[in-house]
């Protein structure tokens, strides 16, 4: 999912606090999301931002909680794939980006819009996204994930899973693949955004411990 980040003045834990977003604000930014074709769609962390989320549900959006994660400094978790299984880095270059964009779109039953292959290519070549892929012997990739790297921190996104090849623990490969890639960047934040306990009961075998409420609003029934 490609998520536009919103920058809101609300109040918030930093000394003297700002003003609340006011439902006006809210409609404001909604009206210029929809005026540059993004999704009407907001994410921010509850415990630092606690005023905003009556302003959106004011607004007619649906917010929906998440675990926000973050890697324990002393994780050391390597799960080992399936034997017939090859977990590794992608590069824009390679001839098998295409199954691994393509992979996560698939655990949900979509596919690529046209030109994402060439967007995902150009971002990794620009050194904004990092990607790795879980492959198998014929080179299809069965699950792939990504991780966003900014200077010192850096976040894991997208990672699915093919609906055939699930319960194989090829999701906690690809996220432990790009935790080892972030790393050997010199990445000292890795955070990550769990679907629900259960999930984030999964990232925790990687040394991911919750450490805050990531909430994300969008239009009802645009949940996932």
């Amino acid at each position: 999912m490609d998520f536009r980040e919103v920058r809101l003045r609300c109040d918030g834990p930093a000394p003297g606090g700002r003003r609340p977003a006011s439902g006006g604000t809210v409609e404001k930014v909604r009206a210029r999301q929809r005026e540059l074709g993004l999704p009407e769609a907001f994410e921010w962390v509850a415990e630092t931002t606690p005023g905003l989320r009556a302003a959106i549900e004011a607004s007619g959006l649906e917010v929906h909680e998440h675990p926000l994660m973050v890697l324990t400094a002393d994780a050391d978790a390597r799960p080992s794939p399936p034997h017939d299984v090859t977990v590794r880095m992608v590069g824009a270059a390679d001839p098998a980006l295409g199954s691994a964009v393509a992979a996560p779109y698939a655990a949900f039953g979509a596919t690529p819009a046209p030109g994402v292959e060439t967007q995902v290519a150009a971002r990794i070549e620009a050194g904004l996204t990092r990607l790795a892929a879980a492959f198998d012997r014929s080179g299809t990739a069965l699950a792939a994930g990504q991780h966003q790297p900014v200077g010192p921190v850096t976040e894991v996104v997208g990672v699915g899973t093919r609906p055939e090849a699930r319960r194989r623990g090829l999701g906690l490969a690809v996220t432990a693949a790009l935790v080892a890639d972030a790393r050997a960047l010199g990445v000292e934040t890795v955070f990550l955004t769990a679907t629900d306990a259960t999930v984030a009961r999964l990232y925790a075998r990687l040394g991911f411990r919750t450490a805050g409420t990531a909430l994300i609003a969008e239009p009802p029934g645009q949940a996932g």
